[in-house]
């Protein structure tokens, strides 16, 4: 009996050790395991609770998943296919590289049709292709191929589309499936979906496209690029708002959004939701319901408040007043805002999921902008409220050198296109986003010179190094007669006596041969005669012979001491990106001919230091000759001393700041060749400069130059002190 009683027991509890671990999860449901834990449960309330959420949102809102009109991932996917029949092309797949090998990295644009429109922007596109040094006339050299049909707006609604480019590429014998072509487009898709159809089979080629969805993009084959108005300039383009190393005043607002709001529509859902985060005070966000023709069909009970509080404000004060920019989508994923908030120095804060930004393969877009999430957009105000203020500061000057380095003016963008591509070619020698992300840019700092940040003028202050203590000094020699002239022998000797001097380098550029070696002074120091080609921007090749980082340049009627040198070179050591030396020129605008002056007077200001006496980095001649077009330099070199001018401007224009003036005891005396000298032709010769100027103004977009009031002396330079206690006592004599 003892014994069925104990089966018993241990049989149902058995039983209940396998309700319990099996159903558990069921029990909760039974009143007996209620009692007061039941009681301490709350019943939280639906998400929709009208109650709770009117001040927020509206609960159709919420509930709805979008607009009917939108299409579903797998409509996308079909509309991706259709375009990207070629979805896994690569470089290495795609994209035929014996064509780059004989000539290198060149450029052909297909001829213009005469029945064929271009639009404003597109003719902006070839203009600058065809006007820079990749550009060759000749297909045969080519590396790259773009197309002369405008395939920017490809909305079929548009009045700028163009039809039948199926049938008119395949025509192209150069088209070759796409293969080693490259295709720009702003605009894909049409109302209501906005799909990435771009109306014909790109085949193999390579696409420059605005609005890029990731799951799209042919990552390492195709390039995102920003969407810029017809309006935006050719070339130079407007300077950012701040300036350069300056702090910002505290702006009146920390993030504003004002634009339009889409009613119905993609793009609709993150527009409308905006207001919910306007307080009217440090945060204002404005839409307005007026778009398109029939959106008062459309419209809601927000629309008439919305529309007069749209009008109270500007957009540009906004803007101006601003410490964030909100960037939502529009009906694509890019938006003209998006550069604007870059130019104005207000950080953009990115609401466009999906979007592949702009130059992502080189542009570190985490240094300049907050990419938010469409679906956190209530969390957006208290994250931009987190980031410290030494890093909003990091954050507006970075949107400063972005604007100006890559996206300013349509030669940039384009540029910057076809770099990226470039560096595909070699990646052994392509530049690190270090370059890319850091004064002065990748464009400025070219592969073939080096990839090495410490081998250029601008970051040895980055990596806590100094240029090499020793320069090379770069005489031309234009002299017609046979044997050498007394100035040159007592330039070599006074060069030659400094302590930092390397090496002596000679260019003649006379029709007759150099005197023998017997000839030259003897000089501790290696001195070697180099052959000109008879070109006055042979001063600027880039000379494998050049073993210092500092070259000083010289004429060889200059008249230096050794002091002069030695102060000078010090001085470059401190400032190795700028032009450091003697003869000041300076520039002004005259108001009454509405064109650029150029004076050789002695002023309060200086904006340029000729070559015909001064320090600068040898990689200021790898890009004068290889980033400088062929037709810029071929400009310089039919105008008088316009290569000194062109030089000045170049560095000018990459460093934005002046050269500086040294002391010199004796003034300067521009020579001026014998065929021009006279009264008359020496008027012509300043005129020519005066050209010269303008003419490189217009090229660069703007005037690059840039005056200073600063002259460099030693410190008891000219001090009532004994002349023994002085480092360079010679400048006085």
């Amino acid at each position: 009996m003892q014994t069925r009683k104990k089966y018993i027991f241990l049989t149902f509890l058995a039983s209940w050790l396998l309700l319990f671990f099996f159903g558990g999860d069921k029990l909760r449901h039974f009143a007996f395991f209620s009692g007061r834990k039941a009681e301490a449960r709350r019943n939280w309330p639906h998400w929709t609770d009208r109650s709770l959420l009117k001040s927020f949102a509206d609960p159709e809102e919420l509930q709805s998943d979008g607009d009917p009109s939108l299409p579903s991932p797998r409509e996308r996917r079909a509309a991706r296919l259709s375009v990207y029949k070629n979805s896994r092309c690569r470089m290495e797949t795609c994209f035929d590289f014996s064509r780059c090998q004989k000539h290198g990295f060149k450029v052909f644009t297909y001829p213009r049709e005469r029945d064929q429109p271009l639009s404003e922007s597109y003719s902006k596109i070839l203009a600058s292709v065809e006007r820079s040094r990749y550009y060759t006339p000749h297909p045969e050299e080519a590396c790259l191929f773009i197309l002369s049909i405008d395939t920017l707006d490809r909305d079929h609604l548009s009045s700028q589309y163009v039809r039948d480019v199926d049938e008119k590429i395949r025509g192209f014998p150069l088209w070759n499936g796409g293969r080693n072509h490259l295709i720009f487009n702003l605009y894909s898709g049409t109302w209501p979906n906005y799909t990435e159809d771009l109306g014909f089979d790109i085949g193999q080629a390579i696409l420059a496209k605005a609005s890029f969805y990731t799951e799209s993009f042919r990552p390492g084959f195709d390039i995102s690029i920003p969407l810029f108005s017809k309006d935006h300039p050719q070339r130079g383009g407007e300077k950012g708002w701040l300036y350069q190393d300056s702090l910002p005043p505290k702006k009146k607002y920390l993030l504003v959004f004002k634009g339009k709001r889409y009613l119905t529509g993609i793009g609709s859902g993150t527009r409308n939701a905006l207001h919910h985060i306007h307080n009217g005070q440090d945060i204002v966000s404005l839409t307005t319901c007026k778009h398109g023709k029939d959106w008062q069909k459309h419209k809601d009970t927000r629309c008439d408040k919305d529309n007069v509080d749209y009008e109270k404000f500007d957009y540009q004060e906004l803007l101006h007043n601003s410490t964030f920019c909100i960037v939502p989508r529009g009906r694509r994923l890019g938006s003209f805002r998006f550069l604007e908030a870059l130019q104005a120095a207000c950080v953009p804060v990115l609401l466009s999921d999906g979007w592949e930004l702009p130059f992502a393969e080189a542009i570190d877009w985490g240094k300049a902008a907050v990419v938010g999430s469409e679906r956190l957009l209530l969390q957006i105000p208290s994250a931009v409220r987190c980031i410290p203020p030494e890093r909003v500061l990091a954050f507006q000057q970075q949107t400063q050198f972005l604007w100006d380095a890559y996206f300013s003016s349509v030669d940039k963008i384009v540029h910057t296109t076809l770099e990226i591509i470039k560096d595909r070619l070699l990646p052994h020698r392509s530049r690190s986003r270090f370059l890319w992300n850091t004064l002065p840019g990748g464009l400025l700092a070219l592969p073939e010179f080096s990839t090495h940040p410490g081998d250029f003028p601008f970051y040895y202050l980055q990596h806590g190094s100094s240029p090499s203590e020793k320069f090379t000094a770069f005489i031309r020699a234009t002299s017609p007669a046979s044997s050498l002239s007394q100035p040159i022998l007592r330039l070599i000797q006074a060069v030659s006596a400094s302590q930092y001097c390397a090496q002596i380098l000679v260019l003649w550029s006379c029709e007759k041969p150099p005197p023998p070696s017997g000839k030259w002074p003897q000089t501790t120091m290696p001195l070697t005669v180099i052959q000109g080609r008879g070109k006055l921007s042979d001063r600027f090749f880039p000379s494998a012979a050049i073993q210092t980082d500092a070259v000083l340049s010289l004429d060889e009627h200059t008249s230096l001491s050794t002091s002069e040198v030695d102060f000078a070179f010090v001085v470059w050591r401190s400032f190795p990106e700028r032009i450091v030396g003697f003869p000041a020129r300076s520039h002004f605008w005259d108001p009454e001919q509405r064109r650029w002056g150029y004076t050789s007077r002695w002023t309060n200001e200086l904006s340029i230091v000729l070559t015909a006496a001064a320090f600068y980095h040898r990689y200021y001649h790898s890009l004068f000759t290889e980033y400088l077009p062929a037709g810029l330099r071929e400009l310089a070199g039919g105008l008088a001393a316009c290569e000194d001018i062109l030089m000045n401007v170049l560095v000018a224009a990459i460093t934005k700041l002046p050269p500086i003036k040294v002391t010199q005891r004796k003034q300067h005396k521009e020579t001026v060749p014998q065929q021009v000298k006279g009264t008359v032709a020496g008027g012509r010769h300043f005129s020519q400069q005066q050209d010269c100027l303008n003419q490189l103004a217009d090229w660069f977009g703007s005037m690059p130059l840039v005056s200073s009031q600063l002259r460099l002396d030693p410190v008891l330079f000219k001090d009532q002190v004994s002349v023994l206690r002085k480092k360079y006592p010679r400048l006085e004599k």
